[in-house]
Parts: structure tokens; sequence; C-alpha cells
């Protein structure tokens, strides 16, 4: 572990998948139900840090995330971002993306265009039961 990285001290988020190399979480974002983040369990801030069958097992694993939240919230686009700077641990942001949300078509860390309408969000939220037990399936395969 190195000193103060909140990926190797803390959980990142509510666990939806776990074992030996990476885990699944789901991010406490009141304006993007869904969002999700595969982190790697051991520090490293790059995927070259990673052997070729542990790469193919994280990108295994953004691969599974991305099909479980098109199954369950049918999003406009999914967006996939491995940044880091703030965070230098390995890590990829999955997140459900849609027209109507603050920042689309910009990226969630941009300046917000709009509120999303509460209703909407209510209604997203309420699909994270399924989303739970669609990445179960998928993490099952």
């Amino acid at each position: 572990m190195t000193a103060a990285c909140e990926l190797c001290e803390g959980s990142g988020g509510e666990e939806l998948y776990r074992d030996h190399q990476l885990r699944v979480v789901l991010v406490d974002d009141a304006q993007y139900p869904g969002f999700c983040r595969v982190i790697w369990q051991t520090h490293v801030k790059e995927m070259t840090d990673l052997a070729p069958t542990e790469r193919s097992a994280m990108m295994q694993m953004v691969m599974k995330v991305e099909t479980a939240l098109r199954e369950v919230m049918n999003p406009d686009k999914i967006n996939l971002a491995s940044l880091g700077n703030m965070t230098p641990h390995l890590h990829w942001h999955v997140i459900p993306r849609f027209a109507d949300d603050a920042h689309f078509p910009s990226p969630v860390w941009a300046s917000a265009q709009r509120a999303t309408d509460a209703a909407t969000l209510a209604a997203r939220t309420a699909q994270l039961a399924a989303l739970r037990d669609a990445l179960a399936r998928q993490t099952a395969q």
C-alpha cells in the first residue's frame, strides 16, 4: 500500500464484486446512478504495470460492468475512463450517460450544463438493485 492512497485504504464505493485481483464498486454519486469503478486490488499506477493476463482480467471486468449497465439502464452512451491523475491507483470508471444528464455531452468532470430532473434520477436510482443482479450474473460467467 502507498501512503494516503484512498483506493488502498478504502473501498471506493459500495462493493459489488471482489476477487483476488480486482473489485467493482458502485460510486455514491446522486447525479450519476450506476457509476461504477473497476479497481485493481494492489497499488499500481498504469495498465502496463500489470502482466498481460492481468490486463486481460481487468478489461474483461470493465466489459462485464459495461454489459450489465447497458442491459439494465439502457444508457445513450457508456463512458470509460482511466485517469488516475488525482488518485494514481489503477482503476477504470464505467459511467452510464444519458442525453439529459447534467454534463452531457461533456465529461462528468466538466461544468454542468443543466439540472437533471429529480424524477428521472429517482427512476435511474431505482434500477440499482437490478444492476447488482445483472453484475452478479456477468461475474458468475
